[in-house]
């Protein structure tokens, strides 16, 4: 059973939103980057690249499932590893690994992308 929605506009958010999910990857493989060269910034920033990674990587497996358990289950990790990399983001500047404002837009980011699949997740 294809879960996928066949309405064009649906469709549309779909590739709309594997973009936006890629695109948060990629931000944040240039904050990873950007980490000073210290045994914190390199452990956190590990876990948090990790995370970020898997943000993009889960979204299109949803995108993929197959039923809508598996579907359900798969926006779960999804919502799971964005908001950890919510929680590693908060980290790196409370602990003033890296500035604040250089983390602000993707904090946000990472915000709504909870916010939109969690709304998803409740709506399925």
């Amino acid at each position: 059973m294809d879960v996928r929605p066949d309405l064009p506009e649906k469709q549309e958010f779909i590739e709309d939103f594997k973009k936006r999910t890629k695109d948060f990857v990629l931000r944040s493989i240039r904050v990873f980057q950007a980490l000073p060269q210290t045994d914190e910034a390199r452990i956190i920033g590990r876990q948090f690249l990790r995370s970020a990674s898997s943000t993009g990587a889960n979204y299109r497996a949803v995108c993929r499932a197959r039923s809508k358990a598996e579907f359900y289950a798969k926006l779960s990790v999804t919502v799971e590893e964005a908001d950890e990399s919510l929680f590693w983001m908060e980290i790196m500047a409370e602990a003033k690994i890296i500035p604040t404002n250089r983390l602000e837009s993707l904090m946000q980011e990472a915000t709504e992308i909870i916010k939109v699949l969690s709304k998803a997740r409740k709506n399925t």
